[in-house]
């Protein structure tokens, strides 16, 4: 139930459920391998809160170094979507390497134990990772591997709820020919997602065009700039460059977002998830 809940965009009642579910569960001699306190921290992620999800990995002892075990599979999962939010967050490069390096000895370990549900997921993540470095062509790869492994088996939610970037990214797929099929019928399911239930946030708007060529690091900094109130002077000042050179960035900047304007600049870095 709370992941339909999430589903319908409503994080507060999923989180609701979740926090029932806890109460009312009494270990067996089973093993836990979707803890719900990982669940209620992928919630969070979603929510933007970035803090309580630190925390819940702190808790845990969770590291990138340690050891992997299937038992804790889910857990260090979700330990790469808590340091790849902490990325986003803040833009910081060791995130999203720690993240990277992970999720690849996530993967192999799954391979290897034929927990092909799992790999799955694990390659999904670390497409949408490219995604969030600007880099299309390099999440092309591991979406195309997610897409065969999961064609025979239909799965559809666990890539919707990636949300807009994995809308961009299919899309783009969809241009290279990659699982022609199946990709129709996942963007088929974002488009009723997106007029659907009300209030919810799966999909805000049509799948964008990706980027033709990555920003580097600093037409970034210039980018997140651009969406404040600053003027010109004030963001070289910030950056600590001459004013000539903001503007050598800023016209790259919008040649390759395509687009002739800061406010539109700001609008597209948006619709492609890269402020």
């Amino acid at each position: 139930m709370a992941r339909i809940r999430e589903a319908e965009g409503n994080g507060k009642g999923a989180l609701e459920l979740l926090q029932e579910a806890e109460r009312l569960y009494m270990s067996d001699f089973f093993l836990d391998v979707r803890p719900i306190a990982a669940l209620k921290t992928r919630v969070w992620i979603a929510q933007g809160r970035l803090g309580e999800a630190l925390d819940w990995a702190r808790e845990q002892g969770l590291s990138v170094n340690e050891d992997l075990c299937y038992q804790r599979e889910f857990e260090h999962i979700t330990l790469a979507r808590v340091l790849l939010a902490r990325y986003k967050s803040g833009r910081e490069g060791h995130f999203m390497l720690e993240a990277m390096g992970l999720l690849e000895r996530l993967l192999q370990a799954a391979e290897e134990g034929g927990r092909t549900g799992r790999a799955i997921e694990i390659l999904i993540v670390q497409a949408v990772a490219h995604h969030m470095q600007c880099d299309i062509s390099a999440a092309l790869a591991p979406l195309e591997r997610a897409l065969n492994l999961a064609e025979t088996e239909g799965y559809v939610r666990s890539f919707v709820d990636e949300g807009q970037p994995m809308a961009v990214l299919l899309k783009a797929a969809a241009k290279k020919g990659i699982a022609p099929s199946y990709v129709r019928r996942l963007l088929t399911a974002f488009d009723k997602a997106e007029g659907g239930t009300p209030g919810k946030q799966v999909v805000s708007k049509p799948p964008s065009e990706p980027l033709s060529e990555p920003l580097s690091e600093r037409e970034r900094d210039v980018l997140r700039l651009l969406g404040t109130d600053l003027s010109g002077p004030d963001i070289a000042r910030e950056l600590m460059v001459s004013l000539n050179t903001l503007r050598t960035h800023t016209k790259n900047i919008y040649d390759k977002l395509q687009v002739n304007s800061r406010r539109a600049a700001v609008r597209r870095a948006e619709e492609l998830d890269l402020l």
